[in-house]
């Protein structure tokens, strides 16, 4: 036994073991992969939002030397359209999902309707400018209100005024009472703006097929493998499941838009089969920007109730949420279930009533991106809650304390249909960022500053997020109609190495180090003993894949309960071979011992080799010590936290510098402190970035302004603040491990805090509210409009 495997690893800030590969240029992305024969397509799309296709002509497109075929969405039609694997609130046969290449109508501008395969990439892009294609231009719409009026464009005959599903939680008529009868009343619209996730890796499909055995085998830039390969396969292809393997390579970022499934998975395995050659497909940025998956886009009126000592007693919320041309695979459990069950925050709230409006319009596809619902129901309540302490005098971290849900009353109920929150201690956190951030002193430097006319703002957010989706006992309740589990296998080889297979994957998490520290300390061996594979369909376990923070909650679990097995099994094992009682075992720093005789042992590394040799084994017992567990958690998981953020405004420009920023968040026991903070360094950023810089725009004809990275603004490292980082634990009763998942935090608790400090620096100027992003002019505009 080495000096590493008796030191303890989980708690340890180890850098992670996957990057000397990817930061030395030694990563294998998807367009990294080449295959023998391999031919690459191009697809034409649609520069009208809105029209119906009178013809195509792709014989000039044929004839250009190195064009191998040239398809359109007729010749695709033996397939089914995708599939929207999460139809949650309720269906009236209204639900839409894109085909892999347009029939008859395109809906947004950049929808395919054509797919060019040919020798090189360069030669199917140019035989792309020789179709022609006769449109029938269409009214548009854009906006997922207007949507809804009388007279707006139509997108589907099977969905009046465009709504895809009319959804509510909570009690209207004790809402409505508590609304009419309060002492206090603030009502509000915001406005979430749609966000094009951005990953550093666009996205795309390598797809073979072999006529022998009928079988596909597609890479794909996945966050969810297995996944793919269930809907591709039982929706979409009509085959069995055995007849699609899946990889993901190195996988250059998703932050939720890798989950879905696309159309180029469907008509590169297609054109593979048709042709019989492997056919490769990578977006560019503009067509990532265009037909790739959006966030976020909601518009909400929202009003708050309540007592004048600072007393919440009701919440009542109308959403408009636009979900674009189609359904994507999970789009309307984000707009309903992730965003409407939880927007009450960390807020002991009596009254609540939400009432969601998911509607068609004519653009890209909404799904989750990073947070997925979370976001968006922190954003509203956290401004709500500054709104509401403006309107009483109260100073926002007061009020936020005495509505804060209390420690005893956990597991605790919103009344909106989620599982009970597992457990959350609000306070210590919020004490500890208004320590660290030196709140007394910094509200007194504010009102000195305004003397000189300079503008302090400090912005508080406190959230709460549902992680480690998604229980069985919960999810068949959300029109999910399955629970999402997940997978681990555990096997010792002879020698006494370690390998994990896990249907969860990294693609930034640093799922490779966590896993294996924990199995180092569970087991008592060394680090570097410790293999974890993932990532591929053929050689891992079914799991529904990484997204949601659900990684270590549900993932890791499901290994530790295999290496659980494993202990006990090595325990029976030792007994034999020490001639004891296996219930006098014990499994302690890599050895099993008598209990009370811990000179009377044998090591891991021993009983592993007896396992793998089999000579002589108990009775009952098979050789080997190899276990698999599918965990299917009794609960979700709860992380939350409290960020503060000061910002100063110059008002004669509007500009903004972000001065301090600090949170505090309480994700559980850390198993990686490195890795939590570099998660909640991403995440932050991506809540300022919604802040202050990133929106999608379309103009009134469906077209998106903000199509390429010059005009859709996403922050550098030198726009951004140091972030100060701190941590209270209290640990998730739900899993082993206590832990409650750290990947979406920094951006469920960010926007709000920065939007929250700007207004606060405002309002001097009268200004109480502003629409994200808030854009020097945006600044400016508001400041003088009051003043």
């Amino acid at each position: 036994m080495t000096a590493e495997a008796t030191t303890r690893m989980v708690g340890r800030a180890l850098k992670r073991r996957e990057d000397p590969q990817l930061i030395t240029g030694h990563g294998n992305f998807l367009d990294d992969v080449k295959l023998n024969g391999m031919t690459h397509a191009a697809v034409l799309r649609s520069p009208y939002a809105h029209a119906r296709i009178r013809s195509i002509n792709t014989s000039k497109a044929k004839a250009l030397p190195g064009v191998v075929a040239v398809y359109v969405g007729t010749d695709m039609t033996d397939v089914n359209p995708l599939p929207c694997a999460w139809p949650a609130g309720g269906f009236k046969n209204n639900l839409n999902t894109p085909r892999a290449i347009a029939v008859d109508v395109v809906r947004f501008a950049g929808e395919a309707v054509a797919v060019v395969i040919a020798e090189d990439r360069y030669i199917a892009r140019d035989a792309l400018d020789l179709i022609d294609v006769d449109y029938e231009p269409l009214a548009v719409v854009v906006d997922p209100e207007k949507a809804t009026h009388p007279g707006a464009p139509q997108l589907h005959e099977n969905a009046p005024n465009n709504i895809v599903v009319e959804w509510n939680a909570g009690n209207r008529d004790s809402t409505n009472a508590a609304v009419a009868n309060a002492q206090v009343v603030v009502k509000e619209r915001i406005v979430n703006q749609r966000l094009m996730p951005t990953p550093m890796e666009t996205r795309g499909s390598i797809a073979s097929y072999e006529s022998s055995t009928g079988e596909f085998t597609l890479w794909s830039s996945s966050q969810a493998p297995h996944v793919h390969r269930l809907l591709l396969t039982a929706f979409v292809f009509g085959i069995p499941e055995t007849k699609l393997r899946v990889i993901a390579p190195n996988v250059g970022g998703g932050f939720g838009q890798k989950i879905f499934v696309y159309q180029d998975m469907v008509f590169c395995m297609w054109a593979a089969r048709k042709l019989g050659r492997p056919v490769k497909f990578v977006e560019d940025r503009s067509e990532n920007f265009k037909s790739s998956s959006h966030g976020r886009d909601h518009v909400t009126d929202v009003e708050i109730c309540g007592t004048r000592d600072g007393r919440v007693t009701g919440l009542r919320i109308k959403t408009y949420a636009g979900l674009g041309a189609y359904l994507s695979t999970i789009a309307p459990g984000v707009a309903t279930t992730l965003y409407g069950r939880i927007v009450t925050g960390v807020y002991k709230i009596p009254n609540v009533s939400i009432d969601v409006i998911a509607t068609y319009t004519n653009t890209a596809m909404v799904d989750a991106y990073r947070g997925a619902g979370r976001p968006e129901a922190s954003y509203l309540i956290e401004r709500m809650m500054d709104r509401w302490a403006a309107e009483l005098g109260m100073d926002p971290a007061e009020v936020r304390r005495i509505n804060f849900i209390q420690p005893h009353e956990f597991p605790y109920n919103n009344g909106l249909g989620l599982l009970p929150y597992d457990s959350g201690n609000y306070a210590p956190a919020l004490d500890k960022a208004l320590a660290t951030i030196g709140y007394a002193d910094m509200r007194r430097e504010q009102a000195e500053l305004r003397k000189q006319g300079r503008y302090l703002g400090i912005g508080i957010s406190s959230y709460v997020e549902i992680c480690g989706v998604a229980p069985t006992a919960w999810a068949n309740g959300q029109g999910w109609g399955a629970g999402l589990w997940e997978s681990a296998n555990v096997r010792i080889h002879l020698t006494g190495q370690v390998v994990v297979t896990t249907g969860s994957l990294p693609h930034g998490q640093g799922v490779e180090t966590t896993f294996a520290q924990i199995v180092a300390d569970e087991l008592g061996v060394p680090y570097d003993n410790v293999l974890i594979e993932h990532s591929d369909t053929a050689g891992t376990p079914f799991g529904y894949g990484t997204y949601g923070s659900r990684s270590l909650a549900v993932g890791g679990t499901a290994m530790v309960k295999s290496v659980q097995k494993i202990k006990e099994k090595a325990k029976r094992l030792a007994a034999h071979l020490l001639e004891a009682n296996p219930d006098d075992m014990v499994f302690a720093d890599g050895k099993v011992h008598v209990k009370g005789s811990p000179d009377k042992s044998k090591t891991f590394g021993e009983i592993a080799l007896y396992a793998s040799v089999g000579a002589s084994m108990p009775n009952g017992e098979e050789p080997f010590l190899d276990e698999t567990t599918y965990y299917d958690p009794p609960n979700c998981t709860f992380p939350f936290g409290t960020h503060i953020c000061i910002v100063e405004v110059t008002p004669e420009t509007g500009a903004i510098e972000l001065k301090r920023y600090v949170g505090v968040d309480d994700v559980g026991n850390i198993i990686n402190p490195l890795i939590v903070h570099g998660q909640l360094h991403g995440g932050i950023a991506q809540g300022i970035a919604q802040a202050l810089f990133e929106q999608a725009v379309y103009d009134d004809n469906g077209q998106l302004l903000s199509g390429t990275l010059m005009d859709y603004a996403v922050p550098t490292a030198a726009m951004l603040p140091n972030y100060e980082i701190d941590h209270t634990v209290t640990p998730s009763p739900v899993n082993p491990l206590g832990v409650k998942g750290a990947g979406e935090a920094g951006t469920i608790g960010s926007a709000q805090c920065v939007m929250n400090a700007i207004i606060d620096a405002l309002s001097p100027f009268g200004v109480q509210h502003m629409q994200m992003p808030a854009t020097p002019e945006r600044v400016w505009k508001a400041m003088h409009a009051h003043k």
